[in-house]
């Protein structure tokens, strides 16, 4: 259970480092940065894993560069759902897309022994 809370409030920091990093994402404070990790988790556990079964082989094709796709499709939804989260366009997703994705290994590396 601990390690699950370490999870989100480290994927929330991760969402305030990203809107430090690229322009056209921005995060309001600690709070929205919670709710949107958490939204975005949620949408990525269900409708993300839905379009990512759906969208198998064009993953395939693209050698898995679509997932960041449409990981930034489910930021882009979150931004819609959570105020004090917003990211301006389909662009600025994707590379929020990237950027979460490399702080995710780094966030996955620290938690694995936690």
């Amino acid at each position: 259970m601990i390690r699950l809370l370490i999870h989100w409030l480290l994927s929330a920091v991760a969402l305030l480092v990203v809107s430090q990093l690229v322009p056209g994402f921005n995060v309001a404070g600690l709070v929205p940065a919670l709710v949107a990790a958490l939204v975005i988790g949620l949408l990525n556990a269900t409708l993300g894993l839905l379009l990512k079964i759906i969208t198998f082989p064009i993953s395939i094709l693209t050698l898995g560069l679509f997932l960041l796709v449409i990981n930034g499709m489910m930021i882009l939804l979150a931004s819609n759902l959570v105020r004090g989260f917003h990211v301006t366009g389909m662009l600025a997703a994707f590379w929020g897309a990237v950027v979460l994705a490399l702080l995710g290994m780094v966030i996955r590396a620290l938690t694995k022994n936690a």
